[in-house]
């Protein structure tokens, strides 16, 4: 069974950076897509940022500039540097895998709160 395990998320005050990793199982093969979502209480899953097997990098508008992703294809595991954070950051992140098959898995979530 495939398996994404988050780590990193925290409290953090505004104009703080956290560090989100996440490790995709051994029993996962070809995956293509890895990338972070986020759910605030009341609103919808939306994406964050997400990154191809080739290195082709996507990132939600309201993060451009604060967030970088990075993946080591290796190690299956993807990791999202989050600087300058805002309280609007505040909620559960979730690791997001897409096999080339289009399967998709999906992490625990780890809570983020921006907050002074």
């Amino acid at each position: 069974q495939v398996q994404l395990v988050e780590s990193g998320g925290g409290l953090v005050q505004p104009g703080g950076s956290l560090r989100l990793s996440c490790a995709v199982s051994r029993s996962a093969w070809n995956i293509n897509i890895m990338g972070w979502y986020r759910q605030a209480p009341g609103n919808e899953r939306e994406m964050v940022a997400t990154i191809t097997y080739g290195g082709t990098k996507t990132y939600a508008d309201s993060v451009k500039g604060r967030v970088t992703i990075s993946r080591d294809n290796s190690k299956k595991t993807v990791t999202l540097q989050m600087n300058s954070l805002k309280p609007e950051d505040t909620a559960v992140y979730f690791c997001h895998a897409e096999t080339f098959g289009g399967v998709r898995y999906w992490g625990q979530g780890t809570q983020v709160t921006i907050s002074s």
